[in-house]
């Protein structure tokens, strides 16, 4: 209460200082400096009558806000209520870390009312250990705001999608936002559900793009209807086989479950802009494949600049560069200072601009991992830049398999102690 009353006092009174000091000032300024016209002033004592005017007015304009700052002190107060002790106490029982709670969300600690226990109950009774269930209401404590109904509910409706409980609350351990989902979405998730099971996909697939993608089981069916009928349209056009429709678009909605989100019109516009640039309907489709859903983050510009400075940095020619993209869809997505970047690095470290041609996926790793990667075959007497980059491409797992079938090779001894030696008949 005292800080308000003196910010309060700070409210009126500062501009009321700073009034007479600038006026103070400005008269001082004019004895000191301006000698003569300080003699008029001294003589015109109707400047000290403005000055007191001034500051008269100044003061009933910063009364007029009072009634409003009052007001706003008293919501203030209401939003700063005392914390629910009972959703402490219950989160504490459940060896929550609380700190955590109030500083990343602590409003939720002021809500009521509030269902710790009943969340706890449901968690533990699919199987949930006391640590996961802490982790749970820590990381998402919005939570225990879900009464019983509504939890019963998005656990039946998850049920209809997970094989068992004990996968379920997997999910809700990577993804408590997914699961614990306001009641007015229910309907939505419902309608959603249906119509992905109607494209016979994986249940597994469903669950995944529930648990990643929440958005898009929370927003009308028929958007999801209209960005799927333009992917398989798609499909059907560049030529791909109705008998694979359903496996492709399952794989891409696995690879990419955001590719819901996006407007059907930059699909069309994406694929119509690599048609103008030369490739082919079936290349179409292998570049859609390959792009594994990202396509639709993509826009004809960026794609532009980017396809301009590839071409322009590797040397080659039009034809030449749709076959480095096909091998190497990066090249289309990654910005022009993360391309330099990659370039510079491979080429300071002894790679000549053939090699990359060669094997262009090496540019869809970042630097450090290719200098990494570099040292670590140095110290097995392996040199880059005469030998092929598929030892330093791809994966993690794929560059320790390389690596440690060269460490074989390596250690493998100049002959065979248990062959018999030939010797002089």
């Amino acid at each position: 209460m005292f800080r308000i009353g003196c910010s309060f006092l700070r409210y009126l009174l500062l501009p009321l200082c700073v009034t007479v000091f600038t006026h103070t000032r400005n008269v001082f300024h004019n004895k000191t400096s301006y000698p003569l016209t300080a003699a008029k002033a001294t003589e015109q004592p109707e400047d000290f009558v403005s000055m007191l005017r001034l500051i008269a007015t100044s003061l009933c304009l910063r009364c007029q806000h009072v009634p409003l700052l009052l007001s706003n002190l008293k919501a203030c107060s209401t939003l700063s209520s005392v914390e629910n002790q009972q959703t402490v106490e219950a989160l504490y029982e459940l060896s929550v870390d609380i700190q955590k709670v109030r500083k990343l969300k602590g409003w939720v600690l002021h809500q009521n009312p509030a269902y710790t226990k009943e969340v706890a109950s449901l968690l533990r009774d699919m199987g949930a250990s006391i640590p996961i269930i802490a982790h749970i209401l820590a990381v998402h404590p919005e939570a225990v705001l879900c009464n019983p109904e509504q939890l019963q509910a998005q656990q039946e409706l998850w049920m209809s999608v997970c094989p068992n409980h004990r996968q379920l609350i997997g999910i809700i351990e990577k993804f408590p936002a997914s699961f614990f989902s306001a009641s007015s979405h229910l309907e939505n998730q419902r309608k959603n559900i249906a119509y992905f099971q109607s494209l016979n996909l994986n249940k597994r697939i469903i669950t995944k793009l529930m648990a990643s993608a929440p958005q898009s089981f929370r927003r009308p069916v028929e958007q999801n209807q209209l960005m799927v009928c333009t992917l398989q349209q798609a499909y059907t056009e560049l030529g791909g086989d109705e008998a694979n429709m359903r496996i492709w678009l399952q794989k891409l909605l696995s690879q990419n479950p955001f590719v819901l989100l996006k407007p059907p019109e930059v699909l069309r516009q994406n694929l119509l802009f690599l048609k103008d640039r030369g490739f082919t309907t079936s290349e179409l489709l292998r570049l859609l494949s390959k792009l594994r859903g990202f396509v639709t983050e993509l826009n004809p510009d960026s794609m532009c600049r980017t396809l301009a400075f590839s071409q322009e940095t590797i040397g080659c020619s039009d034809a030449e560069l749709r076959e480095i993209i096909l091998k190497c869809p990066a090249l289309l997505y990654h910005p022009e200072s993360t391309l330099a970047e990659r370039f510079e690095g491979l080429l300071s470290a002894g790679i000549s601009m053939s090699q990359i041609i060669q094997t262009p996926t090496v540019l869809e790793l970042t630097t450090q991992i290719v200098n990494y990667r570099i040292h670590r075959l140095k110290s097995c007497g392996y040199d880059v830049s005469t030998g092929s980059l598929d030892m330093i491409n791809g994966t993690k797992k794929d560059f320790e398999m390389n690596f440690g079938k060269l460490q074989l090779r390596r250690e493998r001894p100049l002959f065979n102690p248990v062959a018999p030696l030939k010797g002089d008949d």
